[in-house]
């Protein structure tokens, strides 16, 4: 199963860290942020790397070149930071099977393979890690209402009262019909093309959609207080 991992940011709110590199590189726990995405994925026993980069990607390429781990890596341009769906639709020449995609800017520890082997039964069509936060939390995100088997039932987006408090964490299975549906978002009121509304889409054309839940913890790495918090997680793992 190939991984697609979404890695184009200025990372903007990281300055002064990314005034002389992409987030990507970005130092955490004295290694590059990403290189930590990829040691988890190579856990999973992932047979390829699709790495979506934009600013400054020379800098990713020169760093981590054709693999990782043993990791074979293939390198798609997305031109314009323009949303996650539009992120994955970059890696869509590379992939003709069912595979993963993980945020590059997240830190996890924790068990992930529950999300390979949930997207490896035949009648899935998409796994998403989810993790349980609070209603406050909930309310300033999209939040994902499941039954009691984890099947998702439907999508929210930030509600006054959340009907559920699960969230994404940025670790997703998908069957290369995703594609479809992520050619199909319009931009959201922020001009992006959000990966949530093509999962949105999908439920509603009738594709089975699951959920696990995420064991571990778990940092997006935005700012620099962000990149601090990742460095004391790895540092106790």
């Amino acid at each position: 199963m190939k991984a697609v991992i979404p890695a184009a940011g200025r990372g903007t709110r990281l300055r002064p860290l990314t005034d002389d590199r992409p987030k990507a590189l970005v130092d955490v726990a004295g290694r590059p942020l990403l290189a930590h995405g990829l040691d988890r994925l190579a856990d999973l026993d992932v047979s390829e790397f699709v790495l979506v980069v934009g600013y400054r990607k020379e800098a990713i390429i020169d760093h981590f070149g054709d693999e990782f781990a043993g990791v074979p890596i293939t390198y798609v341009h997305q031109r314009e930071a323009k949303g996650l769906a539009d992120a994955v639709l970059r890696a869509e020449t590379e992939v003709d099977d069912d595979f993963l995609v993980f945020n590059g800017d997240n830190v996890m520890t924790g068990d992930l393979s529950a999300v390979v082997e949930r997207q490896q039964i035949e009648e899935v069509d998409a796994t998403l890690a989810v993790d349980e936060v609070s209603r406050d939390e909930a309310a300033e995100t999209g939040v994902f209402v499941t039954d009691d088997d984890g099947r998702l039932d439907a999508v929210v987006e930030k509600p006054d009262d959340p009907p559920s408090t699960k969230v994404l964490t940025g670790l997703f299975g998908f069957d290369p019909e995703i594609f479809h549906a992520c050619h199909l978002v319009q931009p959201s009121d922020r001009g992006e093309y959000e990966l949530t509304a093509a999962i949105d889409l999908f439920l509603r054309a009738g594709r089975r959609v699951e959920t696990v839940a995420f064991d571990g913890q778990r940092v997006n790495v935005n700012t620099p207080a962000d990149r601090d918090r990742a460095t004391e997680l790895i540092e106790r793992a």
